[in-house]
């Protein structure tokens, strides 16, 4: 039986004390058991939390306190090992980086498309299907007929976007993205490009994976979610992908017969673009967390930053 909770939570809103809350809202999950990842910025709060339901729920409450966080946006599942192994609370510039100033999607932002609707949304040929996320999180799971940017980052977006669409007229978009909090950045920066018919995915992927049945959904494969799982499918059950602890990118079971592959080394993904040091240095981490294992603690590796 599933024990952990988890979150996966946003809202734009103005908060320009948020510096203020980092330490005391760290403190408050630490004393409730909860673990993982809350990003604070003037412009407002994302993350994800996991730990025992009640302690969940009670940080959960805590932000729907203040009123202007009394709607957040909150996708709820389980895991069954804990999906994260510190909590951590950061003061960012923004809570998803884009990197395009005076984007507010309090005052701009496109059509919310109810996860019911969306099929029919994305199945209309007039229709330019977007997938917001990094290529790595493409790789391993979108929707059918969906446009790859094959994104190295967030930031690479604003620019893709421009010459994408550049001398078209009247293009109808639709965008998705993991949780939803992308595409609320994206369809306000293309609204201000003077592109008027654009829609997104209410809730992103996981909404739509935990209420459209296997049997009605266009989606195709798993969807990355960043935290221990690696994936979730159809009603964010676990899926089946691991992460390669070198490069932290998705790996199949296929992928782990590959001679490039090594636990905790490389994968055919990373083999190429790591050097003979960096293999070494990487064999040596994954020998202490090894060890740790067996004296059963945990050795936690460094790891490094991802979009929201």
């Amino acid at each position: 039986m599933d024990q952990m909770l988890v979150a996966a939570l946003y809202k734009f809103a103005a908060f320009p004390e948020y510096e203020e809350w980092q330490a005391p809202l760290k403190a408050y999950c630490l004393e409730q058991g909860v673990k993982g990842t809350l990003l604070l910025a003037s412009e407002g709060i994302n993350g994800t939390i996991a730990g025992p339901a009640e302690g969940v729920r009670k940080v959960v409450e805590r932000l729907q306190s203040d009123e202007r966080f009394a709607e957040l946006n909150i996708k709820w599942s389980h895991a069954s090992v804990p999906p994260f192994h510190r909590m951590k609370v950061r003061c960012k510039q923004e809570i998803v980086t884009m990197g395009v100033e005076a984007i507010d999607p309090n005052q701009i932002v496109g059509t919310y498309v109810a996860p019911q609707e969306w099929n029919a949304l994305i199945e209309d040929p007039d229709v330019v299907l977007i997938d917001t996320r990094n290529d790595y999180e493409v790789g391993i799971g979108t929707f059918k007929g969906a446009v790859n940017p094959n994104l190295g980052s967030f930031r690479e977006f604003p620019e893709w976007l421009k010459q994408r669409f550049a001398g078209e007229a009247k293009p109808k978009v639709a965008m998705f993205c993991t949780g939803g909090i992308r595409c609320e950045k994206s369809t306000a920066f293309l609204k201000g490009e003077g592109i008027q018919e654009v829609f997104h995915l209410h809730g992103g992927i996981l909404k739509y994976l935990e209420e459209i049945p296997a049997d009605e959904s266009l989606w195709q494969g798993e969807c990355f979610v960043f935290d221990e799982r690696v994936s979730v499918g159809h009603g964010l059950v676990e899926g089946t992908y691991d992460l390669c602890r070198a490069c932290r990118n998705p790996i199949h079971e296929s992928d782990k017969l590959s001679p490039e592959f090594e636990a905790g080394v490389s994968c055919p993904q990373c083999f190429k673009h790591s050097s003979p040091e960096q293999k070494v240095r990487y064999g040596e981490r994954a020998r202490q967390m090894e060890l740790a294992a067996q004296r059963g603690e945990l050795h936690i590796g460094r790891k490094p930053e991802q979009d929201s």
